[in-house]
């Protein structure tokens, strides 16, 4: 390392052709550095006069570049919303495809479930229905008067008690 330093001295020494080489470099970045500044200022001159002109010319390119977009996407947006109406639609019938079948399952379970319950459906209570008319209308041609009035829960409690007593005392007296 003593050695490097040594050197580094000695080479370091400056001569007149270094220092005239120097001098010229140091000249050479001046002036440089002086002519980028005055293109700045130059830059800066020309911006401000023809700055407004500039301005204005961008601001037409822009609004003919935006009514191209406009009517690129105006004719983009009529077809994708066609297609998203379509999906809408197709998305549409199968959901309500879909409901019903699940109203149908639904529909078929409840009534098996009514049905292990012994539950009459509409069909056994349209069959019961139609007897009833018919043995209604037997009545009536036979000369009978079918009963107008509906019994009650009273009623109906009252000749539940009633029937169990008469069987009670049948027996009593047979005996």
């Amino acid at each position: 390392m003593a050695k490097f330093k040594k050197t580094a001295k000695k080479t370091a020494r400056p001569t007149k052709a270094n220092a005239a080489q120097a001098e010229q470099l140091s000249k050479t970045l001046s002036e440089s550095a002086q002519q980028v500044w005055l293109a700045g200022v130059g830059a800066f001159s020309r911006a401000q006069t023809e700055g407004t002109k500039l301005f204005e010319a961008l601001i037409k390119e822009g609004l003919k570049l935006e009514n191209n977009a406009l009517r690129f996407a105006g004719g983009q947006a009529d077809a994708v919303r066609g297609a998203v109406e379509s999906k809408v639609g197709q998305a549409r019938e199968r959901a309500t495809d879909t409901w019903d079948r699940l109203e149908k399952v639904f529909e078929d379970r409840v009534q098996r479930a009514l049905t292990k319950l012994g539950v009459p459906g509409r069909d056994d209570l349209t069959e019961l229905t139609r007897k009833v008319d018919t043995l209604t209308a037997e009545l009536r041609r036979q000369g009978g008067k079918p009963i107008a009035q509906k019994a009650t829960k009273a009623t109906k409690a009252t000749k539940a008690v009633r029937k169990p007593a008469a069987r009670k005392a049948r027996p009593a007296s047979a005996g």
